[in-house]
């Protein structure tokens, strides 16, 4: 009888142990590099996410939805900020997908033939501008350090304890890179906060990192504080968009050393921020504690908060109009804002979005004869360029970006924020999540990001025939009906022509600022036979 063949398993056997060993260097060599936070925290399993990224375009085309449909940022918002951040290709081929025509609301920026900016034609033109702001920040109410903010675009506040310091660090330095400011948000003045980057420091209902042993505002700790720190502003944050009137809780588990040093807090005990402040309880008291800041420190003071009944805003603009006391920047946060967690309710249903809050505040000031006088801040996804435009043709002087920064160094939209478990080192402070975030690589990319965002909206404000963002109007912007009209966004929000630009003053010096010494244009003189 013939023998049965056994089958050689002599290669199975050297193979599983190749392919172990290949895994096992793979593994290695995502713990060990820089580039990825993902790949550092989940080395191996992270690259599926690189792959279904890849594939991402198939798959959204024939199984799971579009590059518009995802929310809060869009596959196409989140891939420009990523592409940004890392100085790739960040253009888009054959066409907008957006449903133009059909999408009332739809903003439209009316670029002109003619106009006193003409755009550089160089392929790198716009791309290290200097975009300073068109106002100068504390100069109407003469305080002592004064200053023309550098950038127009800054990072918006986001304390050390809702980030991880590796984040807080990252967004420092890139800060630095890109001649920005960073608000410290109201979770005080961390060591991750001093690595080179201006800050505006941010006074919470807690007032942490100048507070006294019982939980008190204390004077002399702020100025101790501010003295001690590139602080070039200080901001009283009133609301967020994300929950307005609410106060915070962070458990005493999160309470670490680190966290409870920057605060002013026991370490491993509940930190509670109120709701409401103890400083001051109106508009009234709260102008005077404004004026005390600034008397104190020298510093600009402004307000930031959410925008719901407009009962307060009114008091302030006539307070400010018959007193002379007044705040010298006031940040708008729209309720589509989002990086601090908050029940749904809060965050679906609670505070207007920014267009409209926006509006609102600013024409009470403008009828107050003010808007001159302020200088306006936006937030609200606003690091996208097309919101943006929108923003400063409705008179921001200034827009700051949270989310969009967090997305510029490795945030993938997981909207784990409120857990903990923020699988990029972003939103935790979990040690091993955090250590997978590279501070020095990403402030690169934060820093690529923000230059992006200027760049971009340098290009749109040169489109539109001027020279700065700030300087696009309103008739610039056209709101679609969804089919046949538009509507110029001055009569969408029932400004009167000239509401949304800085001063007469103001605009020349920062058409000044703004125009090169080199001719613009082309790369060609005209020909001799040119007309004009």
């Amino acid at each position: 009888m013939r023998a049965e063949k056994v089958p050689d398993m002599t290669w199975a056997r050297r193979a599983v142990p190749a392919a172990a060993a290949a895994v096992a260097a793979l593994a290695a060599r995502d713990l060990i590099q820089r580039d990825h936070a993902l790949l550092r925290n989940f080395p191996v399993l992270g690259r599926a996410r690189y792959l279904l990224e890849a594939i991402g375009p198939e798959l959204r085309q024939y199984i799971v939805a579009g590059n518009n449909e995802e929310r809060p940022f869009t596959r196409d918002q989140r891939r420009w900020v990523y592409a940004s951040a890392k100085q790739q290709n960040n253009y888009f081929g054959f066409g907008t997908d957006n449903d133009i025509e059909y999408t009332p609301g739809y903003p439209i920026i009316k670029h002109r033939t003619f106009g006193r900016a003409v755009p550089p034609s160089t392929p790198t033109a716009g791309h290290d501008v200097r975009l300073p702001c068109a106002k100068v920040l504390g100069a109407a109410r003469g305080r002592a350090h004064a200053f023309r903010p550098e950038s127009v675009v800054n990072i918006s506040g986001m304390s050390f304890g809702s980030l991880s310091g590796n984040a807080i660090a990252a967004l420092n330095k890139g800060a630095a890179l890109a001649g920005c400011f960073q608000n410290t948000g109201e979770g005080g003045l961390s060591p991750y906060h001093r690595n080179g980057g201006d800050l505006v420091f941010q006074l919470g209902t807690a007032y942490f990192g100048c507070r006294d042993e019982q939980g008190r505002f204390s004077l002399d700790r702020l100025k101790d504080l501010v003295a001690g720190a590139p602080v070039k502003a200080l901001e009283i944050k009133l609301s967020q968009g994300a929950k307005p009137s609410l106060g915070g809780l962070l458990p005493g588990a999160k309470v670490s050393a680190e966290i409870a040093a920057t605060r002013g807090i026991p370490a491993g005990q509940d930190c509670v921020s109120p709701s409401r402040h103890a400083e001051f309880s109106d508009c009234d008291s709260l102008l005077d504690w404004v004026e005390l800041l600034a008397a104190e420190t020298g510093l600009p003071v402004g307000i930031k908060s959410a925008v719901g009944d407009l009962g307060f805003w009114q008091e302030l603009a006539t307070l400010m109009r018959d007193t002379g006391r007044g705040v010298d920047f006031v940040t708008i946060d729209g309720g589509e804002g989002g990086t601090g967690a908050a029940p749904l309710i809060f965050t679906d249903s609670v505070s207007l979005p920014f267009q409209q809050g926006f509006t609102r505040v600013y024409k009470i000031f403008a009828e107050h004869d003010l808007h001159e006088q302020v200088v306006f801040v936006g937030g609200g996804k606003l690091g996208l360029p097309d919101n943006a435009i929108v923003a400063f043709a409705l008179g921001c002087d200034m827009v700051n970006v949270g989310r969009e920064a967090m997305l510029s160094i490795g945030c993938i939209q997981a909207q784990k924020c409120h857990t903990d478990a923020c699988p990029t080192g972003v939103a935790t402070q979990n040690a091993w999540l955090a250590r997978g975030l590279d501070p020095s690589l990403k402030s690169v990319r934060a820093a690529n990001y923000l230059r992006t965002l200027r760049r971009d909206l340098t290009k749109v404000a040169e489109a539109c025939g001027v020279e700065h963002p700030g300087l696009i109007d309103t008739d610039a912007v056209g709101i679609l009906d969804g089919r046949t009209g538009s509507t110029p966004l001055h009569e969408v929000y029932g400004y009167q022509r000239h509401w949304g630009l800085p001063s007469a003053a103001d605009q020349a010096e920062i058409v000044r600022l703004m125009t090169p010494e080199a001719p613009q244009g082309g790369s060609a003189p005209p020909s001799p036979t040119a007309v004009g």
